[in-house]
């Protein structure tokens, strides 16, 4: 355990800045989680168990934010000026924080979360790093070339407050403390971004620190510190070298250290004595777990990019705190846009875990196939470990549980099984999670093929009258369960959508009907949407509707047959009059056609289009000179396309007679 925060003067942080927190070499456990903190900066985390809660200072929004196990913000605690270093009481029920702004260390109550009392430490002190050890408050403070260790008593009725705790003047600015419940009488220290990184030990247990150790050490930038929960060590995270150092707190002799990556900046400790090391890293793994004493990590993180730039999100400075039952690694990360984040990780004390799956790429329906696949993970699993499988697929969208599957020593399995369903088939093997091994998944998809199944649909290409009622029949043949089919009807023209008319279950000659009034051309489309055994199917069908065009003659003198025909006679003098009547569509015109009869045959004179009225109508005289004696004919057309759109077929009306006389 040890007092954790960020210095607003990290050198690397200027140098270097960005990066959230995910799962590590392996895949990152279920639970893992990240929220968004709205916070400016940064300057500590610590975690609360008895609460459940979260901590984290502000300095530059002079505040605290308090955020629940899953990373939620739950509260938020002002006007604490620059606070930065942040210490639990043993019984979690204060959390003291050193407010630099205000030269003091407030006391927060953890049950209610607000500040229940301040203690001034002196004018331009600026306390920042407070740590409990040895029956008292110890805290770092002080400016540029000020640097000091005070005290602050609170076991009388009045708190005391001692300064100037460092008789050797060690420090040139506030140096952070590290302390452990284990070890009550030793206070470690270390000066944030200073180079060469200093060290000291002190004895706190007679109530003065008495300074046991110093180091010079070979390392630079130091970000973060903290003691082993007996005490016997201090593990140190500088910018360089590119390990955590480990050294003893009895002479500060350096000892086997954790292997990490460039740019160390945080380190926690849990309880159990289980070391989180912390890493500055846009392109390798930010933190790492290691059991206290190894060299090989339990498991890492890998944190993914949130931001705009080509690295990843990075570890804050100090940024790391464990849960006290090691049930969950805190971390708090910031992107390159500076949004930070804080990161719930799950299971970090096991071994990351991965599962592989392999299946056919391909399988008939019905037929028995293999699966294999392997769980992964450091060390070996318990004997008889079993992973679950659940097969997934159209008759069970939600997974159906096939029989467990037991490990081997290598962690490999296999298993067969026989698709009753078609389509795409998922086998997901799961493993729960041991006292060493985290969680993990892994699914394999199989292709199985459904059979295609028979579906008409009559009419198609027919041509009808307009108005003409028509009945559209689809048939569907054989299937498995499902039995439904859609009949959807689409008007040709866009001011008539395609529609949904009829859904249902087809009778026992496998026909869905629905009848159809022809007003246009019209495309019927029948949809089988498949089952477990059968695909889906679409068939369409599209039959022409004629228009509704009459056309009728006026201004005649009489109208009387030639042969069997009935003529309209006017005078060479009269103009005939034709009143066009047709099925009226925006825009729409019609063609107006004569013919003259010469010698027994029927001779084109002409041919016009005139665009009808909103009413359907339209009205044309014929004028100019008109030759007596010849027998004419007229007619009114829609041409499809040429009458100006194209959602009906093209339809001629009947033709009318007509004759000039004197």
């Amino acid at each position: 355990m040890r007092t954790r925060r960020i210095s607003a003067a990290t050198s690397l942080a200027v140098l270097f800045s960005s990066v959230v927190l995910v799962g590590g070499a392996a895949n990152p456990a279920a639970a893992d989680s990240s929220k968004i903190l709205p916070a400016a900066s940064v300057g500590d985390i610590v975690a609360d168990g008895v609460h459940k809660r979260v901590f984290i200072s502000d300095p530059t929004g002079g505040k605290v934010l308090v955020t629940d196990y899953n990373g939620a913000v739950v509260a938020t605690i002002s006007s604490l000026p620059g606070v930065t270093g942040l210490e639990l009481s043993a019984d979690s029920g204060t959390l003291y924080a050193g407010v630099r702004g205000a030269d003091s260390i407030a006391a927060i109550n953890t049950s209610a979360l607000v500040e229940s009392a301040r203690y001034a430490t002196g004018a331009n002190t600026h306390p920042a790093y407070p740590a409990l050890a040895g029956g008292k408050l110890w805290f770092g403070y002080g400016s540029a070339a000020e640097g000091n260790i005070g005290s602050l008593d609170l076991s009388g009725t009045e708190p005391v407050v001692t300064l100037d705790q460092e008789p050797n003047r060690t420090w040139y600015a506030a140096p952070t403390l590290a302390s452990s419940p284990g070890a009550p009488g030793t206070l470690a220290a270390g000066i944030e971004g200073q180079s060469p990184t200093e060290l000291a030990v002190y004895d706190v247990a007679s109530g003065a620190a008495e300074r046991t150790a110093y180091l010079r050490a070979d390392a630079s930038n130091m970000g973060d510190l903290a003691l082993t929960p007996d005490g016997k060590q201090v593990v140190v995270a500088s910018g360089a070298p590119y390990h955590h150092q480990v050294y003893r707190t009895s002479d500060l002799g350096e000892e086997t250290n954790y292997p990490s990556d460039a740019y160390p900046n945080a380190v926690d400790i849990a309880p159990d004595g289980t070391v989180a090391a912390g890493t500055f890293s846009w392109y390798s793994p930010d933190v790492y777990v290691y059991k206290q004493g190894t060299t090989k990590p339990i498991r890492t993180y890998d944190f993914p990019n949130t931001g705009t730039s080509s690295g990843s999100d990075t570890l804050m400075p100090a940024g790391l705190a464990w849960a006290p039952d090691s049930s969950r690694l805190f971390a708090v990360t910031e992107n390159s846009n500076g949004v930070r984040s804080l990161r719930v990780l799950t299971d970090a004390v096991k071994s990351a875990t991965t599962v592989t799956v392999s299946a056919p790429a391909k399988s008939a329906l019905g037929k028995k196939l293999t699966v294999t696949g392997r769980v992964k993970s450091d060390g070996a699993f318990p004997a008889g470990a079993k992973a679950t499988v659940t097969r997934t697929d159209i008759e069970s969208p939600k997974g159906k549980a096939l029989p467990s599957v037991t490990l081997k020593s290598d962690g490999s399995f296999s298993f067969t099984d026989t698709p009753t369903a078609g389509g795409q088939v998922t086998y997901k093997v799961s493993y729960a999670g041991d006292a060493t091994h985290s969680a993990a998944s892994g699914s394999g998809k199989v292709a199985v093929p459904r059979t295609v199944p028979s579906l008409t649909l009559n009419r198609n290409k027919a041509l009808y009258s307009y108005g003409a009622k028509v009945s559209f029949t689809a048939h569907l043949g054989k299937t498995y369960k499902n039995r439904t089919v859609e009949l959807w009807v689409d008007p040709f023209g866009a001011d008539k959508p395609k529609k949904l008319v009829k859904t249902g279950k087809v009778n026992s000659k496998g026909d869905l009907s629905t009848t159809v009034t022809m007003t246009r051309d019209t495309t019927v489309t029948a949809v089988f949407k498949g089952d477990a055994r059968y695909a889906s199917k679409t068939v369409t069908s599209t039959a022409y509707a004629k228009v509704k065009v009459s056309t009728s003659v006026s201004k005649q003198y009489k109208t009387a047959k030639i042969g069997s025909t009935s003529y309209a006679y006017f005078h060479k003098k009269t103009n005939p009059v034709f009143t066009t009547t047709m099925s009226y569509y925006k825009n729409r015109s019609h063609k107006l056609s004569l013919q003259l009869y010469y010698q027994g045959t029927w001779y084109d004179a002409g041919s016009q289009y005139f665009k009808l009225g909103t009413n359907g109508k339209s009205i044309v005289t014929l004028t100019g000179t008109h030759d007596t004696g010849y027998r004419m004919r007229v007619r009114a057309s829609y041409v499809n396309g040429t009458s100006g759109d194209t959602v009906n077929s093209t339809t001629h009306g009947a033709w009318k007679y007509f004759i000039f006389t004197k």
